[in-house]
Parts: C-alpha cells; sequence; structure tokens
C-alpha cells in the first residue's frame, strides 16, 4: 500500500534527525516544506536562496537515498522559494526582502562592510566548519549557536566571515545588525566616563546603552583586546546578559579560543563558551591558491598568470591572508609599471621579492620584536610580559613596547596585550618616553639600530 504524502515526509524527516546532528537539522531542514509528490518529481520549499545551495551541494545524496529506502522510488528532487510557487513568471531575488524591512525607515549605522558575503568567501578545508557555522547563524540569528565564537590567528578570514553573516542579516530581514571591535567599544564606554560629571552625562550614557542593547545582533571583533579594562569587561558582561537573555544573537571573534583568554574575566570566558567556540586555522597551499585566483579576477593581471605563478605567490605568503592580499598588491602595482606580456617566475619573483623578504608587519611581528629585545638585553620574553618592574627589565620592556609601535601596525591596546596585558596608557607612556630619549641619548639610539638590526 503507498504511503500517505504527509507520512512520507514525517518518515522522511525522522530519518534525517538520525543521519545528521541537531544543529545542522535545526539549520537546513526545520523550516523545510513539502509542496508536491507528482510521478518521480518531489518538489520541496525552502525559506531561502542559501538552502537551495547547501541542500543541493551538500545534502542531495543523503536526501535521495533516505527517500529511495521510504518509498522505494529514485525521485528527482526540486527545491523552490515560496515567490517561486505564487508568482511562477516572477523573476526571483536571491535576498528576497520582508514587508518589514520594505517598510523599515529608520537610518541604522551597522559598520558592516557590503563587499564582504559568503559569496566571495573562498572555503577549504582550514574554514569549512566556520563558514558552516557563519551560514546557519545568518539563517536564524538568536536560535541556533549563541554567542557564536570564531578565533583563529590574525589575518585568516574572522573579519570576513563576521561581514558576511551581518550582511546576510540585514539583506533578508529587519533586524538591526551593528558591527564593532573591541576598541570602538571601549572607546565608547570611556566617552561615559569622561562625560559622567557634566550636564551631557545621562544623554551619553543612554545613547551607549541604545547602541549596544538595543540591536537584534551585535558583533564585535577582537575580544581580546578587552584584557586589562576591568569596567569595561563589566560593561560589556551586562551587555551580553541583557541581549543573550533577549535571545539577541552575539558574535565575537579573538585570537585565541575563550578558555585561552587567560586574563578576561572568568564569568566572561564560561559565557563565550555557551554557544559554539569555532577554529579558523592557517590556509593549506590549495586555498591560498584558490584565494589568490579569486583575488585577481577581473584585474589587470588576471590572464598573464599560470599555476606556477600563482603556487610561487601562495607558497611566500603561508600563513596571513592580509600579507597575501598585500602581495598581489604589489605585483599589481609592478605589473602596471613595468607591462610585461606575461608574468613568469622570474619576473612574479623580481616584483615582490623586497615586500616578501622585508615585510615588517608579517605575522608574529611583536612576537619577532620581543625575542630580538629580550636576547639584546639578556633576558627571556617571559621577562617583558612578567610583572617585575625593576629597572633591568622595565627599560627593555620600554624599548619593545617602542619598537612595536614604530615598526608595526598594531594600536597601543593591542600591544599591551601582548606585553602581558598591559592597558594602552602603559605603551603610550613608554612609546614617550623612549621617542624623547633617543633625541637625548645617542647611546639608546645605537641600541635601538642594533636591535633593529636583529629584528
Amino acid at each position: 500500500m503507498d504511503l500517505l504524502v504527509e507520512e512520507i515526509w514525517n518518515k522522511f524527516l525522522e530519518n534525517i534527525k538520525n543521519e545528521i546532528n541537531s544543529a545542522s537539522y535545526y539549520a537546513w531542514f526545520n523550516d523545510l516544506k513539502l509542496i508536491s509528490i507528482e510521478n518521480n518529481l518531489i518538489t520541496i520549499q525552502v525559506p531561502m536562496d542559501i538552502h537551495r545551495n547547501i541542500l543541493s551541494d551538500n545534502y542531495y545524496s543523503l536526501i535521495e537515498d533516505i527517500l529511495l529506502k521510504i518509498t522505494n522510488i529514485n525521485y528527482d528532487i526540486k527545491f523552490v522559494l515560496e515567490d517561486e510557487i505564487e508568482n511562477k513568471n516572477t523573476p526571483i531575488d536571491t535576498y528576497p526582502q520582508t514587508k518589514e524591512k520594505e517598510e523599515q525607515n529608520e537610518v541604522w549605522e551597522s559598520n558592516l562592510k557590503p563587499n564582504l558575503n559568503f559569496d566571495n568567501f573562498v572555503v577549504g578545508d582550514t574554514n569549512r566548519l566556520a563558514k558552516i557555522a557563519a551560514m546557519a547563524v545568518a539563517e536564524q540569528p538568536g536560535k541556533l549557536h549563541n554567542p557564536l565564537f570564531i578565533y583563529g590567528k590574525s589575518g585568516l578570514g574572522k573579519t570576513h566571515l563576521m561581514h558576511a553573516i551581518g550582511n546576510f542579516i540585514t539583506q533578508t530581514t529587519n533586524k538591526k545588525v551593528l558591527y564593532t571591535t573591541s576598541d570602538m567599544f571601549m572607546n565608547d564606554f570611556t566617552g561615559i566616563a569622561y562625560v559622567e560629571k557634566g550636564p551631557n552625562s545621562i544623554d551619553y550614557a543612554n545613547n551607549f546603552k541604545n547602541k549596544y542593547r538595543n540591536v537584534d545582533v551585535l558583533i564585535i571583533d577582537d575580544i581580546q583586546y578587552l584584557v586589562g579594562a576591568e569596567k569595561t569587561q563589566q560593561e560589556f558582561f551586562y551587555t551580553f546578559n541583557i541581549l543573550h537573555q533577549a535571545n539577541k544573537q552575539i558574535i565575537i571573534s579573538s585570537d585565541r579560543s575563550p578558555m585561552d583568554l587567560k586574563l578576561l574575566e572568568e564569568r566572561l570566558q564560561s559565557r563565550f563558551m555557551w554557544g559554539l567556540p569555532v577554529n579558523i586555522y592557517p590556509p593549506d597551499l590549495d586555498l591560498r591558491c584558490r584565494i589568490i585566483k579569486q583575488k585577481i579576477k577581473n584585474t589587470s593581471i588576471a590572464d598573464k598568470l599560470d599555476e606556477t605563478v600563482i603556487e610561487f605567490i601562495a607558497n611566500c605568503c603561508p600563513n596571513d591572508i592580509r600579507f597575501l592580499e598585500g602581495t598581489l598588491n604589489r605585483l599589481m602595482a609592478y605589473t602596471a609599471m613595468m607591462v610585461p606580456d606575461k608574468i613568469d617566475l622570474e619576473f612574479a619573483n623580481e616584483a615582490i621579492k623586497d615586500y616578501i623578504g622585508n615585510n615588517i608587519y608579517s605575522e608574529n611581528s611583536i612576537q619577532n620584536i620581543q625575542q630580538a629585545v629580550a636576547s639584546y638585553y639578556n633576558l627571556t620574553v617571559e621577562d617583558l610580559k612578567g610583572k617585575k618592574r625593576s629597572n633591568k627589565i622595565a627599560y627593555p620592556r620600554q624599548i619593545g613596547m617602542y619598537l612595536a609601535r614604530m615598526l608595526t601596525e598594531e594600536t597601543f591596546p593591542k600591544i599591551g596585550f601582548e606585553f602581558g596585558g598591559r592597558d594602552h596608557s602603559t605603551v603610550i607612556h613608554a612609546y614617550e618616553k623612549i621617542e624623547k630619549e633617543i633625541k637625548e641619548n645617542k647611546k639608546i639610539e645605537f641600541e635601538i639600530n642594533e636591535i633593529k638590526n636583529r629584528i
């Protein structure tokens, strides 16, 4: 006897639940609707186009096998949007807007970069899980993986994914999204203390709370820089609790896992573990090559590079996508000046050799500076990061902070974090002190030049 359509669908969902984890089920299957079974075709309605892509690319064979197991019929499967059912002759927008979105007139500054989206995020084995988790959160903000905690070294794509989530949500819903950094959060909060005795203090505090607490999705980048800022951590703790209790989505990034943020309050660490911590690893060679192809698409050098040159560039930039982008920019600038017919290995090497060899902004440059300073003064890196304040250690520590500010593009809070979680004001003091002493003392200038040579 043939099964009723409803029975087929219920059995299908039961089987799917047994085959995949609950997060994937609720992200991609929970909101599906069976539209029809006609001849050998099953039509399934999906909420958004991203569902159609994910189901077609990742789950089609599984769906096909389960339906065959239930019905003994090898069905073709068609995924459709609601608009495609009701208005078959109407062109379908990839990101259909809701009525609420159309009616919304409020101007809101989300700080999102519209060019960072899921389509131009290149996926490989080292970042696939992070992208899947990010897409699941984008589909159901506040319902899955809250908070979503993305961690990994600088330059691996964490910020790109966070903007992609925010852009997807703003394009498909009327939810209020805010992207910020821990530095921006800290500066806004510091402003409250600055004006707290003035006539505008209440307005400033209310504006701060409205900005960070009256949102549906809060995206905060580089949370590790809150280390050492106890009052700011406390304020973020209150903001986190208010948003989380209201089922608002929180997305956080860091250069290390929640449990490795030892200098953050323990209660913040534990809350970061409530949702899903997901790591992004340095890209392997295959992913770096595909990123290069994506970056040069539609550029002046797109048709001038062969696979050998692409692999050469990928091998020169093993760990940092930002450094990879800088290398490509260098190559394009050099190509624009020299105008070669093609870019071979010899030309590519000539174009980027100085940048690759002398790039002072490469990954771990603060760590390299610390090692050079520690070696020069017969100390350890742990001494520079430690709490001891004897002049034998404090002075080299100040030299290290000064060089970190001079030779890298890192912020004062970032430098303070790398030197044992010190406050940014300590770094500013060290920088200004050493800068002044260099002008007055040739011995210090000589020492710093010697350290630069070691770096």
